[in-house]
């Protein structure tokens, strides 16, 4: 799974997503992507959920880029513990952007590739859009 090699600090304020983004709003790799529709946090687990779909469907034919990059811990506490005594250790690392190209795909079949980027949207939390740099 994702994640940094380091980290300035070890745990992070929540924060909030919202907005639309517009570093990566571009198909610039592959010609095929997946846009995401929502503000939301994706995990680490889900991008590697949906990485393995669409590889495990393209048969490693073409070629996949993936422009999300889980930077974010979140810090969990452990069940039944009373409140107070510090923020909680992190548990998990997460990513998220609104309107970003999450994966991107170089294929030759237009079909092909939408169904590898359905398949792949089913993994994540998210609404996604099938995006195309060429019209046909």
């Amino acid at each position: 799974m994702m994640q940094p090699k380091k980290t300035k600090f070890r745990k992070a304020h929540k924060g909030r997503i919202h907005g639309t983004a517009t570093s990566g709003a571009t198909l610039s790799f592959g010609q095929f992507g997946l846009k995401a529709m929502a503000p939301e946090r994706l995990t680490a687990r889900q991008i590697e959920a949906a990485r393995r779909a669409l590889t495990r469907h393209m048969k490693r034919a073409g070629r996949v880029w993936i422009r999300i990059f889980p930077d974010v811990p979140v810090s969990k506490k452990p069940a039944e513990v009373r409140m107070g005594s510090g923020k909680g250790t992190p548990e998990l690392w997460c990513a998220g952007e609104t309107g970003s190209r999450d994966f991107r795909n170089r294929r030759r079949d237009r079909a092909d590739a939408r169904k590898a980027l359905t398949l792949a949207a089913a993994k994540l939390p998210i609404k996604t859009r099938f995006v195309a740099r060429i019209a046909e």
